[in-house]
């Protein structure tokens, strides 16, 4: 494995670090961590070929990008006559044209045969400086398609509520769960199936569940829209429902708990509901796999030995405020 350092975005530094970590472990690699003097940057170990796939599942990132080997120098050499570069600072509004080493890196390239292409080129560079060191140029592997999440709000939705989460905070949640490739993973508070459907496009077989039979209609439109099947949609109480392959194993949990007047919960509080339903799903996860929650705070759903791992509240609409959970318990 070598380093794959992800640029990330700015919605919660710790949440974009944790979805880098999880999506990195799902594809077997392991964190590293902040890149010293460079908050945006985090750093993994991983297979250089599975960068491409790395930047694919992320949503709270830029780019994935790699070392390349340097000149004397310091900067990048092209691998064949004629090959097309751009050198660009990192993380700095100028387009380098005034940046010396920048300067620098591309005259080298030219002269030892390459070819400058800032619109369409074969490889693209960064230069990352660090405080304690010399700067560091790093090849783009893969961007982050940013634009595809945007694709999928909300308000582009066949079925559609007034207030969903983000599509980009629900890819990290997915990501978080760390559902390996056609694993499973439960919702037992479906709703329109943004999160389900995030976990099913990053490769997962699904299930879900919702007491309202609206909800269950909408989802399974929102996932046709989407391109994506579900395992199972089932309606019902899910304190109570069984329906075939309910035991389990499941990899995962992932839901964004109902709260709110408008939320379907039957007339139930919304922290009863949660404490009656949850453990009995999270029961049914396998030994190692996770569960993952967005909900408005309060204590937690779930006791010993399930331990919470990581907390981050985000605010993700005008003033309201959810907290994204993860819960493991030993194996």
């Amino acid at each position: 494995m070598s380093s794959v350092y992800v640029e990330l975005s700015g919605e919660s530094f710790e949440l974009a670090r944790a979805e880098a970590e999880a999506a990195a472990a799902t594809l077997g690699g392991q964190a590293v961590g902040p890149l010293e003097g460079a908050e945006s940057v985090f750093e993994v170990r991983l297979d250089r070929e599975a960068a491409r796939s790395l930047a694919g599942r992320l949503a709270l990132a830029h780019r994935c990008l790699v070392p390349t080997p340097g000149t004397p120098g310091g900067s990048p050499l092209p691998d064949r006559t004629a090959s097309t570069a751009s050198f660009r600072p990192f993380r700095r509004p100028s387009g380098g044209a005034r940046d010396a080493e920048v300067l620098l890196a591309a005259r080298q390239w030219k002269e030892a045969g390459g070819r400058i292409d800032l619109e369409h080129p074969d490889h693209r560079f960064w230069l990352l400086p660090r405080p304690n060191g010399p700067a560091l140029w790093l090849e783009e592997a893969a961007p982050v398609d940013r634009r595809a999440a945007s694709a999928r709000r909300m308000s582009a939705l066949p079925f559609r509520r007034p207030v969903g989460l983000d599509p980009r905070l629900a890819r990290a949640a997915a990501n978080l769960a760390r559902a390996p490739l056609g694993g499973r993973v439960v919702d037992p508070f479906v709703g329109t199936g943004a999160l389900l459907a995030e976990a099913a496009l990053l490769g997962a077989r699904v299930v879900g569940i919702d007491r309202d039979p609206t909800m269950i209609r909408g989802a399974l439109r929102n996932f046709a829209y989407l391109g994506v099947s579900a395992e199972a949609m089932v309606e019902g109480d899910s304190g109570e429902v069984e329906f075939a392959g309910s035991l389990g194993p499941f990899d995962a949990l992932l839901s964004d708990l109902p709260y709110g007047r408008s939320s379907g919960t039957g007339g139930e509080e919304a922290v009863r509901l949660a404490r009656r339903v949850i453990p009995r799903w999270a029961g049914r996860v396998r030994a190692g796999g996770r569960v993952v929650l967005v909900l408005p705070g309060g204590d937690d759903p779930l006791d010993p030995p399930w331990r919470r791992v990581l907390s981050v509240p985000l605010r993700v609409h005008r003033s309201l405020t959810r907290e994204f959970r993860v819960y493991e318990r030993p194996p």
